[in-house]
């Protein structure tokens, strides 16, 4: 278990630095991340109007909202859901429950595609990685289909990290430009981007670290 990790790990990396395929892939990461914008918002008693998934791996959720602690967590849950979903997948995988994380993951893909996702390349990364992944349940080997998630497992933890360093690394040389960093500074006004954009990165080594220990116990 443990050399499969690492070498999930190392491919998920390597992979999601490449220009066409490894950006696909890593739209997994987006969409949860989206995800946990859109369910902040219905929690907080907000609207979820549409989500943009978009080929450079990058997406917005237009909501809706009904107070200003609603718009202030609905900010802040993207960077935090993605996170702690690589986390709940480590957890998953290191307790043998693959079947549950196939459920997760065709949860996400049914929600974002009957209720959110509105845009085409949106709609279409859907419909081919959904069919994809639906193939590989059905006519892979009970191991391949293992391996597969872990590497999805990877996917996620490893775009989690890099993701909010790079909102982080945004949120300093341009604060007006770093997303939700720089959308929770417009919201609490006397809290700069880079605090939340070191918030974000913290949070997200938080999260891997506690994957990582699901499988290499320190």
């Amino acid at each position: 278990m443990k050399l499969q990790v690492l070498s999930t790990l190392i491919l998920a990396l390597l992979l999601t630095q490449l220009p066409v395929i490894g950006k696909y892939f890593a739209i997994l990461n987006t969409m949860i991340h989206e995800s946990g914008h859109s369910l902040m918002a219905l929690i907080t008693g907000g609207e979820v109007r549409r989500i943009s998934l978009l080929p450079n791996t990058s997406g917005f959720a237009l909501t809706g909202h009904t107070s200003w602690i609603g718009q202030v967590l609905t900010s802040l849950a993207g960077y935090v859901f993605a996170s702690f979903f690589a986390f709940v997948f480590f957890f998953l995988i290191s307790r043998g429950q693959y079947k549950w994380m196939v459920y997760l993951l065709i949860a996400f893909l049914a929600i974002n595609l009957l209720f959110w996702v509105r845009n085409v390349y949106g709609i279409f990364w859907i419909l081919t990685f959904g069919a994809g992944f639906v193939w590989l349940l059905r006519t892979g080997h009970e191991q391949v289909v293992q391996y597969v998630l872990l590497f999805l497992a990877s996917l996620v933890l490893v775009e989690s990290v890099t993701s909010a360093f790079e909102v982080m690394w945004i949120s300093f040389v341009s604060p007006g430009q770093a997303g939700d960093a720089a959308n929770l500074a417009r919201a609490t006004k006397f809290i700069p981007a880079p605090f939340w954009g070191v918030a974000f990165f913290v949070q997200s080594l938080y999260f891997a670290l506690l994957s990582i220990k699901r499988v290499f116990p320190f």
